[in-house]
């Protein structure tokens, strides 16, 4: 296998490879020149140069919101980064109707939920609904998928024993709040009981929110991960081609690299 080629990359501010980055942070100090100057030692302590701090606003009581501009020496190649990606096929929404019609040949069920406490919907509704988001149809538009969204705050086993009872070719969990790790919490919870109902490696699990990727799902053993910027079509068309993928039909490296742990 050829290695490839080197290609050093510095972060870019007012020209290529001048190292400027921006930060911003929180510190426990009331807003005052003495908080700025410790904004800037901190970003010093962190290895940072020349440093500015940009801006300063009180967050809150004895808490101040900095932005810091400063230079970085540090550096990377390019060519040696790997990380795991969803690869999608991606059809609009006729032709995908069309290839689910004729290469599955029924209905691809779905069903989706904020699980555990998160009361967050707007990211499984943009994917569900109907109207979905951005003039992009949610999978309950699709004739040929059949889609439920069981709102928030749904415990996980419910929402397992909810999906089996319909043979459900995909388990869509959504997770919003991210405060102390629970969203990676919830989901390895999510993907025990996925385990002791014996769906785990049949059932098509993704995974999807604001601080996930691709490899954080994997990590914690979903199938694939789907995070800012997804659009329903996205993951309407990565279903449909893992659906095809289960029944043997597809090229088993058409959809993603890495496999769930």
């Amino acid at each position: 296998m050829v290695k490839p080629s080197k290609q050093i990359i510095r972060p870019y501010g007012d020209r290529r490879d001048d190292g400027v980055v921006q930060l911003s942070f929180t510190l426990p100090v009331p807003l005052s020149e003495k908080a700025k100057e410790a904004a800037a030692q901190f970003a010093r302590k962190m290895g940072f140069t020349d440093v500015k701090v940009a801006a300063a606003e009180r967050a809150a009581d004895a808490y101040t919101f900095f932005i810091v501009y400063a230079h970085t020496a540090a550096s990377l190649d390019y060519a040696e980064v790997d990380v795991p990606e969803v690869i999608v096929k991606k059809m609009g929404f006729d032709d995908l109707n069309v290839f689910i019609h004729e290469k599955v040949g029924r209905r691809i069920v779905v069903f989706g939920a904020c699980t555990g406490t998160d009361t967050h919907t707007v990211g499984i509704d943009a994917i569900l609904n109907m109207k979905g988001y951005a003039g992009d149809y949610g999978l309950e538009r699709y004739p040929w998928f059949e889609a439920f969204n069981l709102g928030s705050q749904v415990p996980n086993e419910d929402l397992i024993s909810r999906a089996m009872a319909k043979n459900a070719d995909a388990i869509l969990v959504s997770q919003v709040v991210t405060q102390r790790d629970v969203h990676k919490d919830n989901s390895r919870q999510f993907i025990e009981a996925a385990k002791a109902r014996g769906i785990h490696g049949k059932t098509i699990l993704l995974l999807g929110g604001p601080r996930v990727d691709h490899k954080l799902a994997l990590e914690l053993g979903f199938d694939a991960g789907f995070g800012p910027g997804t659009k329903p079509s996205d993951v309407a068309n990565y279903v449909a081609h893992a659906v095809l993928k289960k029944m043997g039909k597809e090229d088993p490296n058409a959809h993603y690299q890495g496999e769930p742990t």
